[in-house]
């Protein structure tokens, strides 16, 4: 919260900061009434030039259709969102039509709306009509440095796909960014917090090497 961790973001407001976008989580998801905190802290954010996404979840396709509609109207309405993260994005072919009607009323609801899919895996290659992006790694190091990445992602440019890793030591961070050009994905999260055995989110604070992060990182891999 803004309130509690106000220097971090303002280190993301920083001028000359390589971010793509940031997501907006506020009581999982938009929460039940406007925080102004939370307002303000994402006024500054697009002030400055970075898009700033509301974040949605959809259970792998079990979360209520009408419920993630009122929440992305909320997240437009009190924030001013320049678009979403659909986290816990379904990756089967199965999903694809709803999924495709959620993208589909979320571009009516916010014109020019920027669409990240969350699949946290490699989904379906139907998925890249859908969306601008596709998260197609979301887990620990343990996993990623051993991670193959879908064949048929050469297809498209690396603009299009994110890869998020946690628990990433500073001393093997150049090594993921390393894996990341190679895998082709130009959005990038690392962060060397952990979720504890799946008891917290490491994704919801800054890694402790963020000032290190932004002079890595070069074109092509940024977020």
């Amino acid at each position: 919260h803004p309130l509690l961790a106000a220097t971090e973001w303002g280190e993301l407001a920083r001028p000359g900061t390589p971010l793509h976008w940031v997501v907006l989580n506020v009581a999982d998801g938009p929460g039940a009434r406007p925080d102004p905190h939370c307002l303000e802290a994402a006024g500054r954010l697009r002030n400055a030039g970075i898009r700033v996404l509301g974040h949605l979840d959809t259970r792998y396709g079990t979360r209520n259709f009408e419920e993630l509609v009122s929440g992305a109207h909320r997240f437009v309405d009190w924030y001013q969102v320049d678009g979403f993260l659909l986290d816990r994005c379904p990756a089967d072919h199965v999903w694809l039509p709803e999924v495709r009607r959620t993208v589909a009323t979320l571009r009516v609801i916010r014109d020019d709306a920027h669409i990240v899919l969350g699949h946290g895996i490699h989904p379906h290659p139907g998925y890249a009509r859908l969306a601008d992006q596709l998260v197609t790694f979301s887990g620990p190091w343990s996993d990623y440095r051993w991670s193959q990445v879908a064949e048929w992602t050469a297809d498209h440019p690396p603009e299009r796909f994110c890869h998020f890793v946690h628990g990433v030591a500073r001393p093997h961070l150049a090594e993921a960014l390393r894996i990341a050009r190679r895998q082709g994905a130009a959005t990038i999260w690392f962060t060397d917090r952990t979720d504890q055995g799946g008891r917290s989110d490491p994704w919801e604070a800054m890694p402790g090497y963020w000032d290190e992060i932004v002079s890595l990182v070069g074109t092509g891999v940024s977020e």
